[in-house]
């Protein structure tokens, strides 16, 4: 299924209503696979970066299914496919949640954060769109995606606090995902400062926004992977 599902993600390349049946597969495999677990699929790389490319995929499609093929489809599609491949490379976690992580504010924190990311990932799409010539109406696009990716980002810190209050008795622990996640916040804060505040525009906020999508990147994968965190994602 996982093969089909990627040919599905090619063909959007084609046309970007094709990210309809996509979706609709991937949120099926999805909810097939928290079915079999009795979780929400959200532990570990595998399940992470599947959910991070339907969230972004389901973004996109808000965004631009009524776009014709352009520069959007091209950034954003390429970007799905290989979260989508790369969660294949990692293997899938089994079992139940272990009890530190069977409360409902981990679900809420987990499902608001990646979400988040999407709209940051859209983000950036649009960035690379208003770089262009013609991309002087996809500032404003950026700016709308960043902004709602922030407010669930927030949210989502909320809630991480009060999960962690609840699983190891205090709000912040000092941990290498704690320090970049509050990075990520306070990037965006900024862009959002320097836009609606400082009354920044063009070139500079643009750049902000795309480069703020790789300080994502790097706070969800890299540091767990190169730093020793009490998170695994």
């Amino acid at each position: 299924m996982e093969i089909i599902l990627i040919v599905l993600y090619l063909c959007s390349l084609i046309g970007p209503r094709w990210i309809i049946p996509a979706l609709v597969l991937h949120g099926g495999l999805i909810a097939a696979s928290s079915l079999r677990s009795g979780r929400i699929p959200l532990i570990g790389m595998h399940e992470t970066l599947g959910f991070l490319a339907f969230s972004l995929g389901a973004v996109f499609l808000a965004f631009g299914w009524k776009r014709k093929r352009d520069l959007l489809t091209f950034v954003t599609v390429p970007v799905i496919l290989l979260f989508t491949a790369g969660s294949l490379a990692f293997p899938a976690s089994e079992g139940p949640l272990t009890p530190v992580l069977r409360t409902f504010w981990f679900e809420l924190h987990v499902v608001l954060s990646f979400v988040a990311y999407a709209f940051f990932g859209i983000g950036a799409a649009f960035g690379a769109l208003a770089l262009t010539p013609a991309g002087a109406a996809d500032e404003p696009r950026q700016y709308r995606a960043l902004l709602a990716g922030y407010v669930l980002f927030s949210a989502a810190m909320i809630f991480g606090g009060i999960w962690a209050f609840y699983a190891w008795g205090s709000y912040w622990l000092w941990t290498p995902k704690e320090l970049w996640t509050t990075i990520v916040w306070f990037w965006y804060s900024l862009y959002l400062h320097g836009r609606l505040v400082r009354g920044w525009s063009g070139p500079r906020v643009v750049w902000m926004g795309i480069i703020g999508f790789f300080v994502v990147l790097f706070t969800y994968a890299g540091v767990g992977l190169l730093m020793k965190s009490s998170h695994e994602f």
